[in-house]
């Protein structure tokens, strides 16, 4: 087996590995332990599929921490988007997570526009994406012409528009709850 063979084996060994446990990955710590996966997570960047040549991207790295596991209002991170015509004329946007939910290959996320020349400055976005390899969708919630965004946490859109072949993915890590057993 040649060097690049073998890493390849190793690193499909290793994400079997890692999805067998389904609970635990290498700490990066440096103890030597073991800590749980995070309790779910969307990253990634795409641009949308226009066929009149916009450059509309979307780039989210999105994050519920383990120990926040039924808590989704303390995910973190950030999430970018743009949309620019063919002429440059356009804006962008830099967003604040303060929600992440995931079930199976879906991730919603929300949060505030900090930072961007667009109306949504201040207010409140949803996305909902959907992982599916290379034919990823994404719906945000700002859709009407005209309309400023200002929706409850958690809340998204249906996923309606298509990503442009070539141009990336997303990857939802799905979330796992844990409910009480209520026996007893």
């Amino acid at each position: 087996m040649n060097r690049r063979t073998k890493a390849v084996v190793l690193a499909v060994a290793l994400l079997i590995a890692v999805g067998v446990s389904g609970s635990a990955v290498a700490s990066g710590d440096g103890d030597g332990g073991v800590r749980p996966r995070e309790a779910a997570a969307l990253t990634g960047t795409a641009k949308l599929y226009r066929p009149a040549g916009d450059d509309v991207t979307f780039s989210f790295d999105a994050h519920l921490a383990a120990k926040d596991n039924m808590d989704p209002h303390k995910a973190h991170g950030t999430f970018r988007f743009s949309h620019y015509d063919a002429n440059g004329a356009g804006g962008w946007a830099k967003v604040k997570v303060d929600c992440l939910m995931t079930g199976g290959k879906v991730a919603v996320v929300t949060g505030v526009v900090t930072d961007g020349n667009t109306p949504h400055r201040g207010k409140r976005v949803g996305v909902t994406v959907h992982d599916q390899g290379r034919n990823d969708r994404l719906g945000y919630t700002w859709i009407e012409e005209g309309a400023v965004a200002d929706v409850p946490r958690c809340l998204g859109a249906a996923p309606f528009e298509t990503v442009g072949k070539g141009t990336g993915d997303f990857t939802v890590l799905p979330w796992r709850p844990e409910y009480a057993s209520g026996q007893g």
